[in-house]
């Protein structure tokens, strides 16, 4: 048992300065006396720890280099200390199952996946994964099946970046039609602007342009097969229980037709049509942090920023950069975009009830003690000082500018109950 005595608490209805009594991992009194170890939270934030239900930044860890990979097992270890250090208790990683050959390769996530599963005893926070199945990668089926009979329920994103790369050549990809329609408008493969479309997912795939072409070609000839797939993996998903997301979504038509397989959340949609027919359904809605982070989508879609200040969104993803979720918290909230507790629900909260994690998420009596310590001065970025994953500490720093640290040591002498 152990107390944080006297944070400025992050409630689900309040801050309030007071005390948060941990035991046997959970929230067991708010307000109380101390019991236990003492841990001197004074002049810091305590909140909910942050749950990231979309991250691919491990990729970089996985080939820090274009072709060069990493060991496996060293470069989850190195992952899940970064998400410790950067207040995520929970991640979703966004293994994607593709028909690319290389990084994306199904195979290459199968290990990654299979690794986090043997390993997890030795890493700080709970790793899950997101699926992250490319359509018309249909060799993946068995891999989604394994998963998700895995001891953490993962989640199924359907991804289709398939379309989405063979769209006409005049189409943005904002503007691109539902994917499965016979409307849909397609690129010339024998076009040079293709090699010019394709030259990174080929450098990725460790293709020639031509050979990834060619290769793109031959998955193409699939696409008649790929709605009977989906229902095929979202009936799996059902079975299961795993929360399932639409990915990239251009129009209310798509979210409508992946809603009826069962996938209640969009993630990242690009237009306000496709956003506002998630809300009107009560869907659930991610956005990308790094794009609240830097005032704007990178690739021109919706403003996170904005869609948080409309009331359409319910949570803030890493998606290619771990810091990104706090950074985005602090700049929403310079911004005013909204309160500062309806921001920090943006990656505790939201994220937990968008994946069905009804045990994590708020500072609550009888909830998961997956909590952080946070410093935050005015007019300055917060940072992470200690993390919390179910009352076990999986990251504790003293800043240069305190004498000592205020974590108890792990034998610390106990104070009365």
């Amino acid at each position: 048992m152990f107390t944080f005595e006297g944070a400025c608490v992050y409630l689900p209805g309040e801050i309030a300065e007071t005390n948060v009594t941990v035991e046997a991992g959970r929230i067991v009194e708010i307000g109380g006396p101390v019991q236990g170890a003492r841990i001197d939270a004074r002049g810091r934030i305590l909140a909910p720890a942050l749950i990231d239900v979309h991250g691919d930044a491990f990729e970089r860890q996985l080939m820090p280099r274009p072709g060069v990979y990493f060991p496996l097992e060293a470069a989850v270890i190195d992952t899940d200390r970064q998400l410790a250090s950067n207040g995520i208790a929970t991640a979703y990683h966004a293994i994607t199952l593709g028909w690319e050959p290389g990084l994306r390769d199904v195979s290459r996530g199968q290990e990654l996946i299979r690794a986090l599963t043997q390993i997890a005893p030795r890493l700080m926070v709970e790793n899950r994964v997101q699926l992250r199945w490319e359509t018309f990668a249909f060799e993946a089926l068995e891999v989604i099946r394994e998963a998700l009979e895995g001891p953490l329920l993962p989640a199924l994103a359907f991804n289709d970046h398939t379309s989405m790369t063979m769209r006409a050549y005049d189409v943005a990809i904002q503007d691109r039609g539902f994917e499965l329609s016979p409307d849909f408008s397609i690129a010339a493969l024998d076009d040079a602007r293709m090699k010019k479309r394709t030259a990174s997912k080929a450098h990725r795939a460790g293709l020639s342009e031509e050979a990834y072409i060619k290769l793109l070609g031959q998955v193409w000839e699939r696409r008649a097969e790929v709605p009977g797939k989906i229902a095929e993996v979202a009936g799996m998903g059902h079975a299961a229980g795993a929360p399932m997301l639409s990915h990239d979504d251009t129009t209310a038509q798509t979210r409508a037709w992946f809603r009826d397989r069962g996938a209640r959340v969009a993630e990242f949609p690009m237009v306000l049509e496709a956003a506002q027919a998630a809300r009107d359904a009560g869907d659930a809605l991610i956005f990308g942090a790094p794009n609240a982070a830097r005032g704007g989508s990178h690739i021109g879609s919706l403003g996170a920023g904005d869609m948080v200040e409309a009331g359409l969104c319910d949570a803030l993803a890493s998606d290619y950069f771990y810091p990104a979720m706090l950074a985005a918290v602090a700049r929403l909230d310079a911004e005013r975009r909204a309160e500062r507790l309806a921001l920090w629900r943006l990656v505790s909260a939201g994220p937990a009830r968008a994946m069905n994690l009804h045990d994590r998420g708020e500072i609550a009596t009888g909830a998961r003690a997956d909590l952080v310590l946070v410093d935050w001065p005015d007019g300055h970025a917060p940072a992470i000082t200690g993390t919390w994953v179910a009352g076990r500490m999986a990251y504790g720093g003293t800043p240069a500018g305190h004498s000592a640290s205020a974590f108890p040591a792990p034998h610390a002498e106990r104070t009365p109950a």
